[in-house]
């Protein structure tokens, strides 16, 4: 009996070391497996990595250019604005009169009105074109990440004008 039972003992150990062997033998091709998918994983990661430095750097050349741009725009409105200031002072040593003086000082603070108009103009244009341009940079970095196209912005306008809406006509009715 003694014998029957070594023996049973053995049979069921070996069938146990035989289902170990294959259980150990599966997780090690599941652990490749996973290991095989990860590493095709980050390397689909390279291009869309290498696109979004790409994009930064473009943006940076852009921000550049647009400060380099707001910087010499500065320089010339402090520029005329000394210029303006020394005409100013000019035409009052002249004047002869109080009327003369006043009549030349309109005249310098309407030229200094439009001076600042046109600059402050020239400022937003900078602003609107540097924002245009980083504007295509993202949706050409989104199209090439995603390879989705990015929404139009005739789209993107529609949808924006379709919220305002909504949110009109839930506004509350005002109190008086």
């Amino acid at each position: 009996m003694a014998k029957d039972i070594r023996k049973l003992v053995t049979e069921r150990g070996q069938e146990l070391a035989e289902k170990a062997g294959k259980l150990r033998k599966k997780r090690v091709r599941m652990a490749r497996a996973a290991t095989a998918r990860s590493a095709e994983r980050i390397k689909a990661l390279k291009d869309p990595i290498r696109t979004v430095s790409r994009s930064g750097v473009k943006l940076t050349t852009i921000s550049s250019a647009t400060v380099e741009r707001l910087i010499e725009l500065q320089e010339q409105a402090v520029t005329a604005a000394l210029t303006d200031a020394a005409v100013r002072l000019e035409r009052a040593a002249r004047a002869e009169t109080v009327q003369d003086l006043m009549r030349d000082q309109a005249t310098v603070l309407r030229a200094t009105r439009e001076r600042i108009l046109a600059d402050i103009n020239q400022a937003v244009t900078i602003l609107r074109d540097a924002g245009g341009d980083a504007r295509k940079v993202a949706a050409h970095t989104y199209a090439a990440v995603t390879g989705k196209a990015a929404a139009t912005p005739a789209a993107a306008k529609k949808k924006a004008a379709r919220r305002v809406k909504r949110a009109v006509r839930k506004a509350p009715a005002r109190k008086r």
